[in-house]
This record gives C-alpha cells, structure tokens and sequence, in this order.
C-alpha cells in the first residue's frame, strides 16, 4: 500500500542525490570534498523527511484505528 508524501520533496531530493552520484562516476580525476558533502547533505535531508514521514504515518494509522 502505497502511503503519502505528505507534500515533501522526497522524490526530488533522491534525484537530485542519483544525478550528482552518477556525475561523479562518470568523471574522471578526484572527487573533491565539497562535493561529497554535498550528497552526504542531501542524504541527511532524505533522512529527516523519511522519519518525518514515517511519525506522520503512524499518526494517521492510529487515528484511522481509533
């Protein structure tokens, strides 16, 4: 069963997160700290608004079973 999104860019987020990971295996040379912070950033985003949405659902679930 699919759950909402609760209107949070959580598909945007882990596109973003693809497309800057497949730009750094397709690039030859070192990859430079700034950019792997910015996917580990991008990932912490991705957690926070997936634990987010995981309260928000518990909360529906138990409101539905009340």
């Amino acid at each position: 069963m699919g759950l909402p999104d609760h209107g949070l860019p959580l598909v945007q987020l882990k596109e973003q997160r693809r497309d800057l990971v497949v730009a750094l295996q397709n690039r030859n040379g070192p990859i430079k700290d700034w950019e792997l912070m910015q996917i580990a950033a991008i990932q912490q985003a991705i957690q926070a608004f997936e634990d987010v949405i995981a309260d928000l659902d518990a909360e529906m679930e138990m409101e539905a079973a009340a």
